[in-house]
């Protein structure tokens, strides 16, 4: 026992105070010292200690806390040399710490100081199966289906999720199985299928084994997808959906949604709800003032088939509209004009569209039915129209003025207000009469622009066929008008080279019959047989005989001579003078012949009158009747050239004959026109 005297003194006065104990009595042990952990696993832990006797086999109170999950439990172990206590019920895969501490039993006055230590009891297979959910997109002939699944909570997984396994069974083949095994931390996978009805298993997996099976049903009849959309209201506290009771028998209801809509990646989200339960509130951290949200409700069979029950939608706040739509104007008259905006998407506005409003201004400012005045936000005075409906986005204004001007401005309404302030369009009612003048004027235009491209398109063939550079001969309507039957490959001008300057003189034995109908002649039949010809002299005085030549055929000058098919001779008086050598007679003559035959148009020409005929120059002997020329024909000089040559028939110089009339035809070179 020992007696302790404590005394204080200063300068006015001097105290003191005693006590009296054991010593024994007055212990502050150590703290306890090698702790362990014993026979750790997924739920239970040994923990062993040592403390320092304060005498021989001494008892000491011991004090154990264990802190894990945000809880603490404590617990008193009376120790003598060695301490222990046993764990139970931890949760797998969870980190603890523990502390420990010890007082004298018997005589207890302090404790001692903590001792702490950590420990993590051991993995164990997930305790539940995961949260599975699902979106099908349907295609031709197949379906794409995506699984989503959330993570375990730390609380179910037991460990690290390494991995989750997918069984795809198809209930058509029953033997048909696919797994497939996703890594971790995925959250969903993709898959094709096609129609027939599956059923995918999904498991999570640690590294000590595997969790229960979620099951889902993927039937191969898709139901009604075809459910009206119903619109709520959202409040602070989040979206409260309700929806009528199901029938039969249910597993539960699932609602499924997108936090972030505007988002590709969606951020899909969904929500199991019991069987008996028909509302819920919706509410997430990540909803948005004027973002429109959609929820989907689904009923699960005991087959775990969903099947869609309703459809709804709202905002968690509405907005005023955040833009206006492009107006465009058509059917503009005169008296009124169309307004339309169909291209005005009205989902990603920031609230329900209720409306539009159209403002209308005008120098008379008369308001018609329908229409009343508005005060703008800058004072000025318009005409504003109310369109209730919103699916409406077509207006006619209607009851205006011809060529006036008129400005309009079309905003949406929401039930907070109406878009924002914009700017007016001007538009000008044409005249009466003016859209006559374009129903006119621009038939003409299309007409003109198609003349011109195909004018340009066939500029070539219309060159070719209305004003070449060199005329073609074999491409002239003549060959359509003549018909031979001898020579039915007509040419025009089929020159064979001859001695030139030569004239034939063609005799016609037999009758020609031309009718001629007032001013009009056609050549009706020609008979023909074998012709004479004369020769065109050479220029040279001694020039005394003709030449050999070749029947030629120019339709152009002379229909008659189609007929002709052989050559000959006949002679020509060499006492004619060079100059005059280009034609057969004087002019004289030829007018006495033209006389002559007039005289005899009503009757028949004797065979044996002649007529003349154009034969080139450049014309060759040829067989034919030989018997009239000279046996010793000097041979021509060659003719350099020739101008003009002229055709005249006969008839052109007689009145209309009837239909027994006939007329030889006359080729002739110009008089005074010889060969050089």
């Amino acid at each position: 026992m020992y007696n302790f005297t404590l005394m204080a003194e200063n300068y006015l006065r001097k105290r003191s105070v005693n006590i009296l104990f054991n010593l024994t009595h007055r212990v502050h042990p150590k703290p306890p010292f090698s702790v362990n952990f014993e026979n750790v696993s997924a739920t239970n832990a040994i923990m062993t200690w040592k403390v320092l006797s304060i005498r021989n086999h001494s008892t000491l109170l011991c004090q154990v806390e264990l802190h894990g999950k945000g809880k603490m439990v404590q617990h008193n172990v009376s120790v003598k040399v060695n301490g222990e206590y046993h764990f139970s019920k931890l949760e797998p895969d969870t980190e603890y710490v523990t502390q420990v501490r010890c007082a004298d039993a018997n005589h207890f006055w302090k404790w001692s100081e903590w001792t702490v230590q950590n420990f993590i009891t051991s993995e164990a297979a997930p305790s539940e199966a995961p949260d599975v959910w699902r979106k099908v997109k349907s295609e031709p002939g197949i379906r794409t289906v995506t699984l989503f699944w959330k993570p375990l909570s730390k609380l179910h997984a037991n460990g690290k999720i390494l991995f989750y396994n997918v069984v795809i069974e198809n209930l058509d083949e029953p033997s048909r199985l696919k797994f497939l095994s996703v890594p971790a931390p995925a959250s969903g996978t993709q898959l094709t299928l096609d129609w027939c009805s599956y059923q995918i298993h999904v498991t999570a997996n640690n590294s000590i084994g595997t969790s229960p099976a979620s099951v889902i049903v993927i039937s191969g009849d898709p139901g009604n997808e075809e459910v009206e959309e119903e619109r709520i209201n959202g409040t602070e506290d989040g979206f409260f959906i309700s929806w009528k009771p199901q029938a039969g028998d249910i597993t539960g209801y699932v609602v499924e949604w997108c936090d972030h809509p505007q988002d590709p990646l969606c951020d899909f989200q969904w929500k199991n709800i019991g069987p008996n339960t028909t509302s819920t509130v919706i509410s997430s951290d990540a909803f948005r003032p004027g973002v429109r949200y959609n929820f989907r409700i689904y009923r699960i069979s005991t087959k775990k088939v969903a099947y869609l029950l309703e459809k709804k939608t709202g905002y968690s706040q509405e907005l005023a509209p955040s833009d206006n739509p492009q107006v465009a104007v058509s059917n503009l008259t005169s008296h009124s004009f169309t307004l339309n905006w169909n291209n005005y998407p009205t989902e990603s506005q920031p609230g329900f569209i209720r409306g539009y409003h159209v403002y209308l201004k005008s120098k008379a400012m008369q308001c018609h039915q329908g229409f009343e005045k508005a005060v703008l936000s800058d004072d000025s005075v318009c005409c504003k129209y109310k369109v209730d409906n919103p699916e409406q986005k077509t207006f006619i204004v209607e009851n205006l003025q011809p060529e006036s001007l008129y400005e309009f401005f079309v905003t949406p309404y929401t039930s907070v207000g109406e878009g924002p302030n914009g700017t007016f369009t001007k538009v000008t009612t044409p005249d009466e009469y003016s859209h006559m003048l374009i129903s006119i004027i621009v038939p003409m235009i299309v007409c003109i622009l198609v003349i011109g491209i195909v004018c340009y398109l066939k500029s070539q063939w219309i060159k070719e066929n209305c004003y070449p550079d060199i005329p073609d001969p074999y491409k002239s309507s003549i060959l359509s008008l003549i018909k031979s039957k001898e020579n039915p490959h007509l040419t025009i001008m089929n020159v064979n080279d001859c001695i030139p300057d030569a004239i034939e003189v063609m005799n016609k034995p037999e009758v020609t019959k031309i009718q001629l109908l007032g001013s009009r002649r056609s050549l009706t039949e020609t008979e023909l047989t074998k012709p004479a010809y004369l020769y065109l002299l050479s220029t040279e005085n001694n020039y005394s005989g003709p030449g050999p030549c070749i029947c030629f055929e120019n339709f152009t000058y002379n229909q008659a001579a189609s007929d002709c098919s052989s050559c000959g001779h006949v002679p020509v008086p060499q006492e004619v003078p060079p100059g005059q050598l280009g034609l057969l007679t004087s002019p004289e003559n030829l007018l006495k012949a033209i006389e002559k035959n007039y005289m005899n148009s009503l009757g028949e020409i004797p065979a044996g009158e002649a007529s003349l005929n154009y034969v080139s120059q450049l014309a060759s002997p040829i067989s034919g009747d030989k018997d009239g020329l000279p046996t010793n024909p000097p041979v021509p000089a060659h003719c350099s050239e020739y101008k003009m040559q002229m055709a005249i028939p006969l008839c052109l110089a007689s009145p209309p004959p009837n239909e027994n009339s006939s007329l030889s035809s006359v080729s002739l070179l110009n008089q005074g026109e010889h060969c050089r």
